[in-house]
């Protein structure tokens, strides 16, 4: 437990929305930090429905801005995002939204230039090594296999 303070519902209130305002949040990380601070079931109803009335949490919102991030930042592929946003309990509707904020130019330029400077980046392995580590590095970080094999082919048919 992070918190052994109580309290009242107005202070969890306050508190939930800094912490919605500060970052885009989905339901099930807030529903956490409530069952952090030890509020009750029908507390925590209350506030989430307060935080939803006020627009410090919305759903949708937060699927877009997270998938938005996570390819932008972190250059993960669509099946990373989306399994991300399942493990949050974000709804296929949202998740179908969100994966609109990625254009398929964007989706295919940002493949190639991460795939073509990871090839790069492992250059000094032996060949079968370097296909593995490629292979590995994109599909942990959620490009689709088809893609990713495509691009394998193309590379090592250079050497």
């Amino acid at each position: 437990m992070r918190n052994s303070r109580s309290y009242t519902v107005d202070e969890a209130t306050r508190k939930l929305e800094s912490f919605c305002a500060y970052q885009e949040r989905c339901h099930k990380e807030v529903v956490a930090r409530l069952k952090e601070m030890r509020m009750i079931p029908e507390a925590i109803d209350l506030i989430v429905t307060h935080l939803i009335q006020h627009n410090y949490l919305n759903e949708e919102r937060f699927a877009r801005s997270f998938a938005r991030g996570k390819f932008n930042i972190k250059k993960w592929g669509r099946k990373r995002i989306e399994q991300e946003l399942k493990f949050r309990d974000i709804s296929r509707f949202n998740i179908r939204s969100a994966m609109k904020e990625i254009s398929n130019e964007d989706y295919f330029n940002t493949f190639e230039e991460l795939s073509e400077k990871r090839w790069e980046q492992l250059k000094d392995q032996h060949i079968q090594l370097r296909k593995k580590k490629f292979t590995s590095y994109l599909l942990y970080r959620g490009w689709e296999s088809q893609m990713i094999f495509d691009k394998l082919n193309e590379l090592s048919s250079e050497l």
